[in-house]
């Protein structure tokens, strides 16, 4: 008969739980199987309820025959870490290795030994009574190993700021009243990397003469319980092991001792062994996990070698859905399979996405769901990482606008400029941070709308026409046209921008970007060229350190680690490092005296074009019927701002940043065609959402687990969603209308500076650029990618190869006088997409891309099954589906 889990019960039983409250998930505190195992979601998803984190001890008895003592010799959270007595220290965390033997000594000792189950013992001496009463020792062994095991062990403990300390190192009689923790105990720093409502496990091992037979416990405390100085932090103990014996060849009880440790540290195992009920379970426990134990053949690899943590570790969703296959049969991980594809696919049904049949019911929907979460959206943005976030994005923000206002001058001949490119941004960004359904989108001037700005320019001229009245008219027929989509629903169409989709929008922004800021940069080379020496054309003159040049140097300091000021400070640091890279640049440039451009904001609070006022006549000069003509082009506007605001809503909103008070598809896009109509009639640019920058700003307000495991990266929890932040980003951007005399400080250079890292950072963070370097990598070089390993490489160059000339062609467009069609050309990239399902098979796009809606529902049970299965015996069986969840596209900020 099949062996059943322990647990297996609960776990066909147990029901999904609801959504963790945004506290929990903030602190990064909760407890769990593992600090970077299952997510919420998915521990919930398969029943598997949350469990606390473990600590595990090993404490070796040393000094036989002479002196006997208890050391501590080995921890464990995540990974290993040994303790170099040598060098006075704590290894780095690493991949614990084990020997096969040593599983199979631990489970025939386990088998043969004393195993207690919620044991209701509440202290270490009557923990140590009720394991030697069990065991058949005469009276004499009896009191001597309980005189051993009440012996208070050796730590290793470096406290902040302190030599380490090691106890007593002299043998002391057993104190059973002296079993409170110690002061070092509590100053251990590794208590501050472990949650709250953390449990230890102790494992005891080692060799003792007066024994003639092996002796194993394992031990379960019903509740747990600080059993004093046993452990190196004070917290409750819920596993105790004991493994004891006469002396035998190389490092037998060691190696056991270290096995039963990686064992209590595995996710899985310490789940089944919490809701084991006997002995049976507890072995069924142990040959599941040996079912899974990958074998590194002798002579292939350097057993003193340490593997190092990975980035990220796989899902434990995987491993539970192995272990049901071995219990219930092969159907029931397939139907489970599907089901989680079906959910958890990129077009998983959402409320946001689903059509009510009514007009306006989408937006209607999105204002009550909003409704909720709008006192939580400014109370939330009460935390410190706002307050950087604002600065960032500000500084940011105002780049964009003096950028783009510049741009906009040129290509109107002064009749939009710097002055309304900041009132503009200032007033529809703040309107659309209170209204909006995402308020994290930051709306700014963008490289596709200011190509059709120019092109309404030029038209306008070519044909004597009044730009800004028509201008007026284009944006009332956008603001309809958007009306109407929002009306009958179209946002649900953006399950159709799938990541080919998004990475060439994405990847065309940024080149935009790019390329803009390239170009300022070379601009101000020829207008301030870099002097000689002896030719101080400025006023200014360079002196050098040497003949070869100007001679920089950097030193790099090792942070002290333990202070916790000095934590504090690094984060701080961390925070503000782009804010304190401007103040280092505008330091700098005092210093030197440089001669380079400095920040130009208006003084005076008026429009740049002379003669106007800020409301723009309907007519003009214009005759009557071209407010009828201008439905044209207001139609090819709705097209690019459609897909411009859309695509931006699809990739902010995506599952893997984890928000929790859902998208606003519908509502977003109402305010934003009410801002086209506000603007139309101030004679203001048109505003959209950015996406380089409200990547920017999400990023920036990244919540991350503060209590990692060692060797554990902190664990992304999700985005600080509020609308403060975007908010009084806009505020100040208005205000810094008035602030002249201060931002006039400022080099232009540096700001340029803040728009190329933006472009090249979105760039080189999505797939589609690590697919253009494997076409100029050899392919002993390439790095080891999951879609490499289930993708032909000439298939993969293909793929690329079709996306790279779509983004030619959409550059091309843009830059020539068929602009015109771009935002068409923009709408191309999704029947592009579909028709790739021709060229490519499903499976192909599933590793490549992302599968259309109309795919997905064609087979929802059997999936990609029939083509390439995803259940079999391969160990990378479902990785697709198990591969962590991390956004796609990101910005690294910090």
């Amino acid at each position: 008969t099949k062996m059943k889990l322990p647990g297996q019960e609960e776990f066909e039983a147990s029901s999904a739980h609801e959504n963790a409250p945004a506290g929990e998930l903030d602190s990064g505190l909760g407890p769990g199987p593992s600090p970077d195992g299952p997510s919420d979601t998915d521990s919930r998803e398969v029943g598997v309820p949350k469990d606390p984190l473990l600590f595990i001890q090993l404490n070796e008895l040393l000094g036989w025959p002479q002196a006997l003592e208890w050391r501590e010799t080995g921890r464990w959270v995540l990974f290993e870490e040994k303790l170099e007595v040598g060098a006075g220290r704590w290894s780095i965390p690493h991949v614990p290795t084990v020997a096969l033997p040593s599983l199979q000594k631990l489970r025939s000792l386990l088998a043969e030994g004393l195993v207690l189950l919620d044991c209701p013992a509440q202290s270490l001496l009557e923990l140590v009574e009720q394991v030697t009463r069990a065991e058949s020792l005469s009276p004499e062994l009896r009191g001597q190993l309980q005189a051993l095991l009440l012996q208070k062990p050796q730590h290793y403990i470096q406290t902040t700021g302190t030599r380490p300390c090691w106890g007593s190192t002299h043998r002391r009689k057993p104190s059973y009243d002296e079993e409170a923790p110690l002061k070092e105990q509590h100053q251990n720093p590794l208590r501050q990397r472990l949650p709250p409502g953390a449990e230890a496990g102790t494992v005891l091992a080692g060799e003792l003469g007066f024994l003639a037979q092996p002796l194993g416990a394992f031990v379960r405390l019903r509740d747990p319980v600080v059993l004093g100085l046993l452990t190196e932090v004070p917290l409750p103990s819920r596993f105790f092991c004991l493994l004891l014996g006469p002396p035998m060849l190389a490092k037998g009880y060691h190696e056991m001792g270290r096995a039963a440790a990686v064992l209590l540290s595995d996710p899985q195992f310490q789940w089944s062994v919490r809701r084991a009920n006997n002995l049976h379970d507890l072995l069924a426990a142990l040959d599941t996990f040996l079912e899974e134990v990958t074998v590194l053949p002798p002579g292939r690899w350097d057993p003193t070698a340490r593997i190092p943590p990975p980035k990220c570790l796989p899902c434990e969703h995987k491993r539970l859905l192995s272990q049901l296959r071995e219990v219930r049969g092969l159907a029931a991980p397939h139907r489970i399979q599907a089901e989680d594809r079906h959910r958890h696919g990129p077009h998983a049904p959402s409320p946001e996405l689903q059509r009510t049949g009514r007009l306006f019911g989408g937006l209607v929907q999105d204002v009550r769901r909003k409704a909720s979460w709008y006192p939580s959206d400014f109370l939330d943005a009460l935390h410190p990482q706002c307050f950087s976030a604002v600065l960032y994005i500000y500084l940011a923000t105002i780049t964009n606008a003096i950028t783009f206002g510049g741009l906009l001058g040129d290509a109107t001949n002064g009749a939009q400029g710097v002055l309304e490119s900041f009132l503009g941004t200032a007033v529809a960004g703040a309107a659309f941070c209170l209204m909006a359904g995402q308020p994290l989108t930051i709306l700014s001037s963008t490289g596709p709308v200011l190509v059709f700005e120019r092109l309404l320019f030029s038209f306008s001229r070519d044909y004597s026409l009044d730009y800004l009245p028509f201008r007026l008219w284009v944006g009332i027929w956008v603001a309809t046209f958007c009306l109407v989509l929002v009306a009958t629903e179209a946002s649900v169409l953006v399950r159709y921008f799938t990541r080919f989709t998004e990475e060439g929008f994405c990847a065309l922004i940024s080149l935009i970007f790019i390329y803009d800021a390239v170009g300022k940069m070379l601009n101000l080379a020829h207008a301030y060229p870099i002097q000689r020496p002896g030719s101080p054309a400025y006023g200014c003159l360079c002196q050098y350190a040497s003949p070869g040049g100007n001679e920089s140097q950097w030193t790099r300091t090792r942070p002290k680690d333990g202070d916790d000021i000095l934590i504090m400070v690094r984060k701080v640091l961390s925070d503000f490092s782009s804010v304190l890279a401007i103040l280092l640049g505008c330091g700098l440039d005092a210093f030197l005296g440089l001669a380079t451009p400095k920040l130009m904001v208006p003084r005076e609070f008026k429009p740049t074009l002379p003669g106007r006022g800020w409301l723009v006549s309907p007519f003009g000069a214009n005759p009557w019927w071209l407010s009828v003509a201008a439905a044209l082009p207001a139609l090819l506007l709705s097209i690019l701002i459609f897909m411009d605001q859309q695509i931006t809503a699809v990739v902010l909103n995506r599952v893997e940043y984890r928000l929790q008070k859902g998208a606003g598809f519908h509502l977003d896009l109402f305010c934003v065609a009410m801002l086209m109509l506000l603007t139309s009639v101030l004679g203001l640019p048109w505003y959209v959402s950015a996406t380089i920058i409200s990547l920017a700003h999400m990023d920036s307000l990244r919540r991350e687990s503060r209590a990692c495991a060692p060797g554990q990266p902190p664990r992304f929890l999700g985005i600080r969603e509020q609308r403060l932040t975007g908010l009084v980003v806009f505020i100040l951007t208005g205000v810094s209308i008035f602030l002249a005399p201060v931002l006039k400080f400022i080099p232009m250079p540096v700001l340029y500076g803040i728009f190329l890292y933006m472009g090249v950072a979105a760039l080189s963070s999505i797939q589609f650029m690590k697919r253009v370097q494997l076409l100029l990598m050899p392919a002993k070089h390439q790095p080891d990618l999951l879609l490499l390993r289930h993708v032909p490489l000439s298939r993969v160059h293909l793929f690329t190869a079709i996306q790279l000339s779509c983004l030619g062609l959409l550059w091309t467009i843009k830059s020539t006088p068929a602009a015109i069609i771009f935002p068409l050309m923009l709408l191309g990239l999704v029947g592009v997409r579909k028709s790739l399902e021709w060229v490519f098979s499903p499976q192909e796009l599933l590793w490549l891309d992302e599968l259309m809606p109309e795919e997905e529902r064609s087979n929802p049970e059997k999936g990609l099954e029939t083509e390439h299965p995803f259940s079999g015996s391969d160990m990378e069986d479902s990785e697709l589906m198990y591969q962590p969840k991390a956004p796609e596209i990101n910005i690294s900020v910090n």
